[in-house]
């Protein structure tokens, strides 16, 4: 099989930089083979044109093409190479990708990158690598690289930093990761609040044969596990940390997304929820916390983490949130909640302790949930990180598996 990595970039502004960073991969023992992203001059040393990758768009090349407006055609050819380059990098087998822009390149290229499954190599150099890359990264394992100057022709420092970029990309596509120990993976979901309860169920399932995946909840962490799901990497999801529901519904800024525990539901693996928690909701320093909610009981985690302990009105709300999912599940799940609290932060004495607001998210649960014979709610009279309530989540996670684990 020919070892090869794909090169991207806007080649009418970055073709002599691309074609610098191909020549290094090559000489690293790559073959490589260059992808035009323009959008106006197609550049004549591509491998695969700009037309080509236009063809994907779903209205054709010429809404990416034919655009006068700059942004219109940035977002049209990021939609057309989030079309191709999936298909594309699975059909050639192809063992890393890299590309190079500033902000309407890296706009470009990192939707489909983000497409791509983890563990394939991928890299951007850009501009804008060392501001805020989420937005850019996503809940991938994109690797960003600040060129320090523009992707604006060769000079002695972009040829040490694309040099650097060439060689690292070789690095992470010649190495196997096929590792000879394979156990069925588990995706499981924690925070520093939950983390006795995570720590104990990842040491049973450890011994019991599984590979816990522990994701922190922090929003792009319950994204990033639902994205390994979807990718057939994770064979089934022990949900003990739900609060990204609570920053979703409320506006905190570790929300998972309209999309959480979608991604489970549909691929029917064993699931098992808990409401790890959902007592608080996430800000960032205290005086960036929205005026409306002046008067809540917050609590000072750090410097940069302000947590609001969520109301009975609220708990209700994401009782009903959670329900209108899983009421669309057609595989085995439970849901386990644990009665004498949702965190360190909520038991007898702690500065969340609400056993009202607890018992309006338990009762709204059990209102709006329509249980049947494999969609279960259970009640355990444990806080969530008592070790009978760790016990309990494998338990169930062994009955929706329908193993002896």
């Amino acid at each position: 099989m020919r070892k090869t990595i794909y090169a991207m970039a806007t080649m009418d502004t970055k073709g002599e930089e691309l074609c610098f960073v191909a020549d290094c991969i090559r000489r690293a023992g790559f073959d490589v083979v260059l992808v035009d992203l323009s959008t106006r001059n197609n550049s004549s040393h591509a491998d695969i044109a700009a037309r080509t990758i236009a063809q994907e768009h779903p209205n054709g090349s010429e809404k990416v093409l034919g655009q006068t407006d700059r942004g219109q055609a940035v977002t049209a050819m990021s939609e057309a190479l989030r079309n191709w380059l999936p298909n594309e990098a699975r059909e050639k087998k192809v063992l890393g990708v890299i590309a190079l822009g500033g902000s309407g390149g890296t706009a470009i290229v990192a939707p489909a990158l983000q497409a791509l499954p983890i563990g394939l190599p991928k890299l951007i150099v850009s501009t804008v690598a060392s501001g805020n890359t989420q937005p850019y990264v996503g809940y991938s394992d994109i690797t960003m690289m600040y060129s320090v100057v523009d992707v604006a022709g060769l000079n002695s420092v972009s040829r040490c930093v694309l040099s650097n970029a060439a060689h690292a990309i070789a690095g992470m596509a010649g190495h196997s990761s096929d590792f000879p120990e394979k156990k069925p993976a588990i995706g499981m979901t924690m925070f520093g609040v939950t983390t006795p309860c995570v720590d104990m169920v990842r040491d049973l399932l450890e011994t019991k044969g599984f590979d816990p995946l522990v994701f922190h909840a922090t929003g792009t962490g319950g994204q990033a596990m639902e994205k390994l799901v979807s990718d057939g990497l994770i064979g089934g999801v022990l949900d003990v940390t739900t609060t990204e529901v609570a920053d979703e519904v409320v506006g905190g800024i570790m929300p998972g997304g309209p999309h959480r525990f979608d991604a489970i539901i549909k691929s029917r693996i064993p699931y098992v929820m808990s409401l790890g928690a959902l007592d608080m909701v996430n800000f960032g320093a205290r005086d960036t916390v929205p005026e409306r909610f002046a008067g809540r009981h917050f609590l000072i985690h750090n410097p940069q983490v302000t947590l609001m302990r969520t109301t009975t009105d609220e708990n209700r709300e994401f009782a009903k949130w959670i329900a209108e999912k899983v009421n669309q599940s057609t595989a085995p799940l439970e849901i386990l909640i644990p009665e004498q609290g949702l965190s360190m932060l909520d038991a007898k004495g702690e500065a969340f302790y609400d056993p009202t607001a607890d018992q309006s998210l338990f009762e709204t649960l059990e209102q709006e949930v329509e249980q049947t014979d494999i969609r279960r709610i259970t009640r355990h009279p444990c806080h969530i990180n008592d070790s009978a309530f760790a016990d309990a989540l494998v338990a169930a996670f062994e009955r929706v598996s329908g193993s002896q684990c």
